[in-house]
Parts: C-alpha cells; sequence; structure tokens
C-alpha cells in the first residue's frame, strides 16, 4: 500500500490558484467583449428597453418598500442621535446625505442581486440547460451579442433608477417619522436638506456608485448563468453563487469608491 504524498497539498493549492485565475481571465474577456459590443446592442434599444422593463419594474415594489422602511428607522435613529445635542432641525440633511451617498446605491444594489439577478442567472442558466443557446449558434447566431449584452444594459441603466426610487422613498419615510410622528419643523427639516446636499457631490457620486453597482451584479449574473452547468443542480448552484459574489462584490467596491470620491 502506497504512502499518501505530504505534499499533496501543494499541488491542490495550485491546481485551484490557476484554476480561478483561468476564471478571470475568461470572465475579464467576456466582460471586454459585452463592452465592445455596446454600440450594436444600443442600436437595437428595444431589446435593452425590454430589459430595463424585466429587471427595473419586477424589482420596483421590494425597492421602495425597502426604502421606506430604511426611511423609518433613519427618521428614528437619527432624530434620538441629534436630539442629544440639539440639532433635531439637521434630521434632514442626516437622511438625505445616508440615503443618496451610501445606503440608497449599496442597499438597492444588495436588493437587486438577490431578485434580478438570480433571475438573470437562472435564466440564462435554464436557457443553456435546454440547448437554446447551443441552437442559436448553430444558427449563427451569436448568444453574447443577442441574449447577454442586452440585459448588461438593462441591469446598468435600471439600477441607477431603482437607487433614485429608494432614496425618494426613504426621505418620504424619513419625513414621515420625524416631522409628522416625532413634530421636527417641517421647514428646518426641508430646508437644512436643500442647503447640505450638494447635487454634483453627493447626488452624482451616489449615481456613479449605482451604475458601477449596476454593472457589477448584472455581468457577476449573467456569468455565472453563462458559465453554470446545464443541469438542474448546477443552475442552482450558480444562483446561489451569484448573491454570495454580487453581495461581496457591491461591498467591497463601496468601500473603494468612498475612498475615492470623498478623499479627492
Amino acid at each position: 500500500m502506497s504512502r499518501p504524498d505530504p505534499w499533496s497539498w501543494l499541488s491542490d493549492l495550485g491546481y485551484g490558484a490557476r484554476k480561478r485565475l483561468a476564471d478571470l481571465g475568461h470572465a475579464a474577456r467576456l466582460l471586454l467583449n459585452l463592452l465592445a459590443l455596446s454600440g450594436p446592442t444600443l442600436r437595437r434599444f428595444s431589446l435593452v428597453r425590454d430589459q430595463i422593463f424585466f429587471l427595473g419594474n419586477y424589482s420596483l415594489a421590494i425597492i421602495a418598500v425597502s426604502g421606506l422602511f430604511v426611511g423609518f428607522v433613519l427618521g428614528l435613529q437619527g432624530y434620538y442621535t441629534l436630539q442629544r445635542y440639539g440639532s433635531a432641525e439637521a434630521l434632514g440633511l442626516l437622511v438625505a446625505l445616508s440615503l443618496v451617498r451610501e445606503l440608497g446605491p449599496v442597499v438597492t444594489a444588495l436588493l437587486f442581486a438577490g431578485r434580478a439577478g438570480t433571475a438573470l442567472t437562472a435564466e440564462i442558466g435554464l436557457m443553456k440547460a435546454g440547448e437554446q443557446l447551443a441552437a442559436m449558434e448553430m444558427m449563427a447566431v451569436d448568444p453574447v451579442r443577442r441574449i447577454l449584452a442586452p440585459r448588461l444594459w438593462g441591469g446598468l441603466i435600471a439600477m441607477p433608477l431603482l437607487a433614485a426610487v429608494f432614496s425618494a422613498v426613504g426621505i418620504v419615510g424619513g419625513y414621515l417619522v420625524g416631522v409628522v410622528m416625532i413634530g421636527v419643523d417641517p421647514g428646518s427639516f426641508w430646508s437644512q436638506m436643500q442647503g447640505g446636499v450638494d447635487v454634483l457631490r453627493d447626488v452624482g457620486n451616489g449615481v456613479v456608485k449605482s451604475m458601477v453597482f449596476g454593472l457589477t451584479v448584472t455581468f457577476v449574473a449573467l456569468y455565472q448563468g453563462f458559465e453554470a452547468q446545464p443541469t438542474p443542480e448546477g443552475v442552482a448552484r450558480a444562483t446561489t453563487r451569484t448573491v454570495v459574489q454580487a453581495s461581496l462584490a457591491v461591498l467591497g467596491l463601496d468601500f473603494v469608491l468612498t475612498a475615492a470620491m470623498f478623499s479627492i
């Protein structure tokens, strides 16, 4: 009976690292291919429009309800914190900055990954399992150009719109709690918000974040569906990987973008 190789773990480590690098290279090539197809894709905007409706409209309910309750919580927590320092009139500014800078893009991206990202992965994975993508290739139709590219642009456009809805509904929720329920002066609530929120620095940075998150989440979902094993179990695993990888990517990119934007 042969002895186990004490250095087998090193070969396993090397094999795993090589496989991860190969996967990253394949994903990078797919992303560059999708970006190169931007012109032809946008010329057929009807395909992108359908994906905006599919990804955005079907995620609107959970985004709006989540934004409302996040606004409620921000209104309560912000009021009790600011009241200690006699600055309760700045509640509107606190709610608005928290939403447009951070919570709007980040929470929307996480919800988008859980709702739209999983739907994209399951859709592409089932098309692959049903050999629809292979049939398109047999008919000389590029599935990357016809299927993946419109969905990438649909997610990229839908994400900032959903983040704007989230922030707007959250501000309304903060107003209902702070002004209607607690009794903060409504003039101070809106005037502090209007004077303290900069359109370019605060709102503009939030829009840039939401666009980057939309591109990241949508691409992760498409890549996982496109590379999924053509079996029900493979599609289920790809859907799980989409949520995990997209959520971690959003949180990591949020730190990088925040450090880059607000340190200038």
